[in-house]
């Protein structure tokens, strides 16, 4: 039996924004232990030049909702990248996750060899649906949702490897 392109997407954007969420709680749980403002986290980076943890989710719900969006052949929905409190940054990622479920199969299977054109500045990038997903929409989203993960940990937020993984194996599975 085959992976479709399907199982190889949604699924995996739809774990990763649910655990981004559980990203927050902790953060959340975390801040007021400490009796900080959970909103200080938001504007955190890892360096200068990084985008700050609002940003990072941002960013990631863009490339779930893009990625997505591409692969199934329509226009992703436009989010203006306003959010900077933990509410209105978990509804973003809870917009994210109600586009996603409105994904079906059908529409992005046998797409694997569709053409894929992302514009972005100075060019435009042209991948295979299949290319496309595994070559430059899963890297970058697991990029900032692993950015993501990492502000936090330097914020002391005891986040593990479990809640990176979480959905994805169970407690005595993880190595």
């Amino acid at each position: 039996m085959s992976l479709s392109l399907y199982e190889a997407s949604i699924p995996v954007y739809l774990q990763m924004l649910r655990n981004l969420q559980a990203f927050l709680d902790k953060a959340e749980a975390h801040a007021k232990g400490q009796e900080k403002d959970p909103d200080g986290y938001s504007g955190v980076r890892l360096i200068d030049d990084m985008h700050p943890l609002n940003r990072q989710i941002h960013l990631a719900s863009d490339a779930a909702k893009g990625g997505a969006a591409r692969l199934a052949g329509i226009a992703p929905p436009s989010f203006p990248d306003v959010e900077e409190t933990f509410p209105e940054l978990r509804e973003r990622i809870a917009k994210t996750i109600a586009f996603l479920e409105t994904i079906k199969p059908e529409q992005v299977n046998g797409r694997e060899e569709a053409t894929i054109e992302l514009p972005v500045p100075g060019r435009t990038l042209t991948f295979t649906g299949r290319d496309f997903l595994l070559k430059f929409s899963l890297p970058n989203f697991l990029f900032h949702v692993t950015t993501t993960y990492a502000l936090l940990r330097k914020e002391g937020v005891p986040l593990g490897k479990l809640d990176f993984l979480a959905g994805a194996v169970a407690p005595a599975e993880a190595a």
